[in-house]
């Protein structure tokens, strides 16, 4: 089991906690973690895109000249792909890009992705963290004491305050022990949780 320190919010060394390896020490699998950012990536694409084609494209149902005899190219259609004002030749159309992973595969991702975090030292458990009042100061004050400026913070459900106090810093975002995905966890440099939010995460995908 991989053994890591726990922090307060001071920054300061409180124990340690011992990682369950059945999530967050199994072998990387890259390919399944590049197939999962993909897949979120092209789920979130809208597929609205669209131009007209020469057939869909307003006039040009007269042929410009005559076939023979004027020296110019032979035309048929003033919206041709050729013409300016002419219809685009391989047109985009609206489309639903997104594809499906299987369940296992995307379990098998989100503990790769949480395991490469662990083995760079980029996984920092903090004891809790829990506030009073909502303060975006307070907050980064505890970035600040564990030296981190571009982090994922993975919360316990309720946390509001924490929560909210730290929407409005740069290069930050929380996230909850059911919405924590792969694309989120390679995109920002530290993975910061607590460690009720570790103990959720042993217990769903151990």
């Amino acid at each position: 089991m991989a053994n890591v320190s726990v922090y307060n919010i001071e920054g300061k060394e409180v124990g340690t906690i011992d990682l369950n390896d059945a999530v967050f020490g199994v072998e990387v699998n890259e390919h399944l973690v590049h197939m999962a950012v993909v897949s979120q990536l092209a789920n979130k694409r809208q597929g609205t895109q669209k131009a007209k084609t020469r057939s869909e494209v307003s006039g040009g149902g007269r042929k410009p000249w005559r076939q023979k005899g004027t020296g110019h190219a032979r035309q048929g259609s003033t919206r041709a792909p050729q013409w300016t004002g002419g219809g685009v030749v391989f047109a985009p159309v609206p489309r639903d890009y997104s594809f499906k992973m299987n369940k296992k595969e995307k379990r098998a991702a989100l503990k790769s992705a949480l395991s490469s975090r662990v083995a760079e030292n980029k996984f920092i458990v903090v004891d809790e963290i829990k506030f009073d009042e909502i303060k975006t100061k307070k907050f980064q004050e505890v970035l600040n004491n564990l030296n981190v400026n571009k982090a994922l913070v993975v919360l316990e459900d309720g946390n509001t305050n924490v929560e909210i106090s730290a929407r409005n810093i740069a290069n930050v975002k929380t996230a909850r022990t059911n919405t924590i995905n792969v694309f989120d966890i390679l995109k920002y440099n530290t993975v910061i949780a607590t460690k009720a939010a570790v103990a959720t995460i042993e217990e769903v995908y151990a």
